[in-house]
């Protein structure tokens, strides 16, 4: 056996070789390799970081990779795009600039990494760096005329950033900015704290912690001064034929000042125009009308308001004069003086109806859900209880409320 091996072992490696040239062309033709790049691209993770050093560059975010492999294993690497990682491994590196190659890995198998894009990284490293500022807070624009400002408070009033040591040197300063352009009421926001180098640009590459602060600022009105509805005054009836659809003022509230405070806390919470003639009128009004104020009192601001109307041929219209305002959502604990205590309501439907029409069969609300101790300018909600009754206006159209303690007399 041996002799015949030995005197036909040529034949034997050619036979073998040959069958295995064989088995690989019988497996290369069932499952050909493929060359092709991957349809996402890979994100390259960062390992081995020493916690003292910060990445002071732009790096990529992602690798495009081509590879070649079969068939069969395209499909499983397709299947699962998390077998394919890019790793950048910053182990034992120190401050400084250096270069690092990816290091591609694929679970599957068997499978050729053609190229890689990038395929190396050039990235700085510099030691870690923090720094404490207080919170240097800018207010911009003014306050309503008649209104002031209290003092600014911030919440927490000091931030800590960090970043690359070369960065954080050039912060000068932590930043918060407030506009109280036209407020009425008091501030309170939550906004974003900027870290500003000594000629007022933003710092970049460094983390603030917290990011954002809240900042509270009260916004009182002051002596003499007070905010009053604006209630149209017409007479006069439209045009035969015709109806009037709704009438609007513009602003619907107004401040008004007197050198005297009684004066203004004297008002019923509103203010007059003066009359508004509508007889025979066919068509929209669009017209400045004067305010009726009592001797004393100015108005801040324009000297007169604009008043729309709108007028359109009968469907039919009917003014419900004195309807009463009612309160609704109050909490127990407070009490709650509406000025004016009735409204006229403008309301247009079929005239059969109309003619019928009650007050009970229109209710006339202010929500005050959640409202506390105050002066509030308040939209009321004015609703139709019978079908076909369309509500067409109210007004005034803002109503005051003035909220107070509830205070019960002891027995």
């Amino acid at each position: 056996m041996f002799r015949w091996l030995s005197e036909n072992y040529r034949t034997f490696l050619w036979a073998f070789a040959l069958a295995v040239a064989v088995w690989i062309a019988a497996v290369t033709s069932a499952d050909p390799d493929e060359t092709r790049a991957l349809r996402a691209a890979v994100p390259i993770q960062i390992i081995g970081q020493d916690p003292g050093l910060v990445i002071n560059s732009e790096i990529p975010k992602e690798v495009n990779l081509t590879l070649r492999a079969p068939r069969s294993v395209w499909n499983a690497i397709e299947a699962d795009p998390q077998s394919a990682r890019a790793v950048l491994d910053l182990s034992g590196l120190s401050s400084g600039e250096h270069t690092a190659d990816l290091q591609i890995q694929i679970d599957a198998r068997p499978v050729q990494i053609v190229s890689a894009a990038p395929h190396a990284v050039i990235f700085e490293l510099e030691a870690l760096a923090t720094q404490t500022f207080i919170l240097d807070p800018s207010v911009a624009g003014e306050v309503a005329i008649g209104y002031q400002a209290g003092e600014i408070n911030i919440e927490p009033r000091e931030v800590i950033i960090a970043g690359a040591e070369s960065q954080v040197m050039k912060a000068k300063r932590a930043h918060v900015s407030v506009n109280l352009n036209g407020i009425r009421e008091d501030v309170d926001q939550t906004l974003p704290v900027d870290i500003l180098d000594e000629n007022g640009a933003l710092v970049k590459g460094v983390s603030v912690s917290p990011e954002t602060v809240h900042v509270t600022l009260p916004v009182t009105q002051q002596g003499g001064y007070r905010d009053v509805a604006v209630k149209v005054v017409t007479s006069g009836r439209v045009a035969s034929g015709y109806r009037m659809t709704d009438i609007s003022v513009f602003p619907p509230v107004v401040t008004v000042f007197a050198s005297n405070p009684q004066l203004v806390t004297d008002l019923p919470g509103i203010v007059e125009t003066q009359i508004l003639d509508l007889r025979n009128a066919q068509e929209d009004i669009n017209t400045r009308v004067a305010l009726n104020l009592p001797e004393g009192v100015s108005i801040i601001g324009e000297q007169a308001v604009l008043i729309q109307v709108g007028i359109s041929p009968i469907e039919s219209s009917v003014t419900l004069a004195g309807e009463k305002v009612e309160v609704m959502g109050l909490d127990p604990a407070f009490a709650a003086q509406v000025s004016p205590v009735t409204v006229d309501v403008i309301v247009s439907g079929p005239l059969p109806v109309l003619d019928i029409l009650t007050r009970q069969d229109v209710s006339v609300t202010v929500d005050l859900t959640g409202l506390g101790i105050g002066t509030h300018q308040i939209a009321p909600k004015v609703e139709a209880l019978i079908s076909n009754v369309i509500v067409e206006s109210v007004l005034p159209n803002t109503i005051e409320v003035v909220i107070t303690p509830n205070i019960t007399p002891m027995p």
